[in-house]
């Protein structure tokens, strides 16, 4: 099968780099697996030997046909639900999962990482477990840079992200121009959200970012008076002049709480 550029496709050959990504899922016989675009099948021949369901969305018509042939058998005994759907468009209470009962593993688009993330973090049917293929260069900004982003936070407010391994190109057909990593986000949950709002944090972080070189009070002012935020940041004991980016995410939430 031709990968087709517009849809962003780079099918995973690589069997240590297949059984790694499935292996940081820690999956076991009694877990339901939502794989998103599964291509050629060669990541979900090795869910299909761990998970007691796979359940797989593929945008690609031709790849559903290809798949359905491949795994006619798991597809007759309901180990595998094949959909073709787009799943930045899927409405996830048709699909036989609950909240919090599901994990995702998938080899993505690189175009639709941050879409996807947010996607899948915040729909109400949120899975317990992530583990994506994503560029390196996304993963490190998650997972391991000192610097937050709202990418990063966005993550870490809903789970906790973890940098698993590196990928070389030649672990795809065709190979990707850049290399890539698993990236394995756990305990999503809406936990952090407790005593804040969800939507007064995203607008804070949003806010706060949206001049990285400018410090954060000068940014936050677009949503509040100067003098409550310097006040805010007085008794957080927060530096006044400090950038987004060095403000940790407990500190978000702090500065969230009293902005409500």
């Amino acid at each position: 099968m031709i990968a087709k550029k517009s849809l962003g496709q780079y099918f995973l050959i690589a069997p240590h780099t297949i059984e790694k990504t499935v292996a940081a899922a820690r999956i076991t016989k009694n877990d339901i697996v939502l794989e998103i675009g599964p291509g050629n099948g060669a990541l979900t021949k090795e869910l299909l030997m761990c998970a007691k369901k796979v359940i797989a969305i593929e945008k690609d018509w031709e790849l559903v046909e290809k798949l359905k042939e491949t795994f006619k058998e798991d597809i007759k005994n309901k180990k595998l639900e094949l959909f073709h759907d787009d799943i930045l468009k899927c409405d996830f209470s048709t699909f036989p999962i609950t909240n919090g009962s599901y994990k995702v593993v998938a080899n993505i688009p690189y175009y639709i990482t941050g879409i996807l993330i947010r996607t899948l973090l915040t729909n109400t049917i949120q899975p317990n477990t992530v583990v994506l293929i994503v560029q390196k260069e996304i993963a490190e900004r998650i997972a391991r840079e000192t610097k937050e982003s709202i990418l990063s936070l966005s993550v870490k407010a809903y789970g906790t992200p973890q940098y698993i391994g590196t990928i070389k190109p030649g672990a795809f057909r065709p190979s990707p121009k850049v290399d890539s990593a698993i990236l394995l986000i756990t305990d999503i949950s809406r936990d952090f959200f407790k005593n804040i709002s969800e939507e007064t944090f995203f607008t804070a972080i949003k806010t706060g970012f949206s001049s990285k070189r400018k410090q954060v009070l000068n940014n936050l002012e677009k949503i509040k008076d100067r003098k409550e935020l310097s006040q805010i940041f007085e008794k957080l004991s927060i530096d006044l002049k400090i950038r987004a980016e060095d403000i940790p995410l407990k500190t978000w939430k702090e500065i969230t709480y009293h902005l409500d």
